[in-house]
């Protein structure tokens, strides 16, 4: 096992501090979170800094295009494709690493995808967005899977399984779009100790 997974890496206070902040608004400058949470503002820098070095802290932007949004799609669908025994995590892993940084089919059609694993075999967890519910199976079945099978070869996906999804609820353990989001931030009256960082 690698050194990265034998060591231990905790939050300390003032991290958790800067952490929570940025979870409820990801724009705030050094100065704002130093002022917010009486860290020397030098401080604040070098720890944000090294979290986001280390690969612990990542900004997300998100574009509503759904039904309640720009209405481009009005469609998600979660899918789940087993592979057959012998197609490796590390086989689709060095796939995706060799992806063109180009806008691709998987860029106009997934919304979000995991690699999974299911009774031993190999799995991609995908949510599709379409117009509608035969754009996303034509979706798939036009452009996805046989960009699968030219990567994988025939018959390399065992198993498909559908589920048609509707709004979302909760998102990154905070973010509840119903309830606490307003103007694309977690509303300011929203608790900090509703805000989950790990201890």
């Amino acid at each position: 096992m690698s050194e990265k997974y034998l060591k231990l890496r905790k939050l300390d206070s003032q991290e958790r501090q800067i952490v929570r902040c940025l979870i409820k608004n990801p724009r705030l400058s050094d100065n704002a979170i130093g002022r917010l949470t009486d860290i020397p503002i030098r401080t604040v820098n070098r720890k944000r800094k090294e979290l986001e070095e280390e690969g612990l802290l990542s900004y997300y932007t998100y574009l509503n295009i759904g039904p309640d949004g720009l209405k481009e799609f009005g469609a998600r669908h979660l899918y789940l494709i087993k592979f057959k025994l012998g197609i490796t995590q590390d086989q689709i892993i060095k796939e995706i690493k060799e992806e063109p940084n180009v806008r691709t089919v998987f860029t106009d059609l997934i919304y979000e995808s995991h690699i999974a694993e299911i009774d031993g075999h190999t799995a991609l967890i995908m949510i599709i967005e379409g117009q509608t519910d035969d754009d996303i199976n034509n979706g798939f079945n036009g452009k996805i899977l046989p960009s699968l099978e030219k990567n994988h070869g025939k018959g390399c996906v065992e198993q498909v399984s559908t589920i048609r999804l509707s709004k979302p609820i909760r998102i990154f353990h905070n973010y509840l779009p119903m309830v606490n989001m307003e103007k694309g931030f977690i509303k300011r009256n929203w608790a900090d100790d509703a805000i989950f960082v790990i201890p």
